[in-house]
């Protein structure tokens, strides 16, 4: 439990585009964060009693929860890997929550036009004959990524505010930032080089592992974060789809079924009696397909006699346990 207080405590981001998709794919999975008071940098969500929802930026986020003074934290997997440290007290308990994703990459001006990989970046440090300066907001990850090409002897310089602008001002020779559409470097004449990525990342769940092995009640919390979180992920590329089929036994039709690519089911269809009037045997079929599939299902569904075809959506697919939750456990004992 987190150091400071008895609270279970969750931080997420206080501002900007990552805030705002962690609460609402919080809503979406039925978390519901409750803030009355924007002012406030406390909430609750109703439906994991106890628990109480602080607001960092994202950077803070993972430095509480590796301090301990909170429990679990929504952020950016960049921020986790630079300062989480190497004691292993923050767990990534769900690396890809499918939002806010980017890349970290080495970035320099488009007039080096002689230097396209790491091995020309290279060859242009010896050239030189002395340190590349390199404005970075992550050292830890830069520094590692250079050095296993070789360049140990690089100047790091740690900044906080816009990088773009080093190589043109001159307190720079080049840069490592994060990327999503690659807009902000054309419009400042830079370009990643084809081999320096150093890491992808996007949102994240994670713990803090004291906290997960010390207290069963965090645990519990942890269960019920992962338990709604995966069955939302795990639905909202899905549909349902219930339709009428006309045949004499579920096995008839399921066999039907069984010769068609996307209306089999993992086990097979649901299928369950329909009381008509006239005495005639129909069943409705239930299944569930992944959307990019629904017009081959919905063509197979009518091809062995389907009809009355009604599509839906998923709101959770729950398994007999997440295999995050499971992974976690893992964690935990080694």
């Amino acid at each position: 439990m987190a150091g400071f207080s008895n609270e279970i405590r969750l931080a997420l981001p206080s501002k900007g585009p990552l805030s705002e998709e962690t609460l609402r794919l919080l809503e979406a999975a039925g978390l519901s964060v409750y803030h009355p008071n924007p002012r406030q940098y406390k909430a609750t969500i109703p439906n994991i009693p106890g628990l109480t929802v602080l607001f960092q930026r994202p950077g803070d986020i993972v430095v509480s929860v590796r301090d301990g003074s909170v429990d679990f934290g929504v952020t950016g997997g960049d921020v986790v890997a630079e300062k989480q440290g190497d004691h292993g007290s923050v767990l990534t308990i769900h690396p890809r929550l499918g939002y806010g994703a980017c890349t970290l990459n080495v970035i320099v001006p488009e007039t080096w036009d002689n230097v396209n990989s790491m091995a020309d970046l290279v060859g242009l440090q010896h050239e030189w004959g002395r340190p590349l300066r390199v404005a970075t907001k992550f050292p830890n990850q830069a520094s590692a990524f250079f050095r296993q090409f070789g360049m140990a002897e690089v100047e790091y310089i740690t900044a906080e505010g816009t990088l773009e602008i080093a190589p043109t001002i001159g307190y720079a020779d080049l840069i490592t930032d994060l990327v999503s559409t690659g807009t902000t470097l054309r419009d400042n004449r830079l370009k990643r080089l084809s081999d320096g990525q150093i890491l992808a990342s996007q949102a994240c769940l994670i713990a803090n592992r004291a906290s997960l092995q010390t207290s069963p009640p965090v645990l519990s919390v942890a269960r019920t974060l992962l338990e709604f979180i995966v069955a939302h992920l795990r639905a909202r590329d899905n549909v349902s789809i219930f339709a009428n089929m006309r045949g004499n036994s579920p096995e008839e039709i399921a066999a039907r079924m069984f010769n068609q690519a996307m209306i089999g089911g993992l086990q097979g269809p649901t299928l369950s009696p329909v009381v008509t009037r006239d005495g005639e045997k129909w069943f409705a079929a239930h299944l569930v397909v992944h959307k990019a599939q629904l017009a081959q299902a919905i063509s197979e569904l009518r091809q062995v006699g389907g009809s009355g075809v009604v599509v839906s959506p998923v709101m959770y697919i729950f398994e007999e346990e997440p295999e995050e939750y499971r992974n976690m456990l893992k964690s935990l004992n080694t």
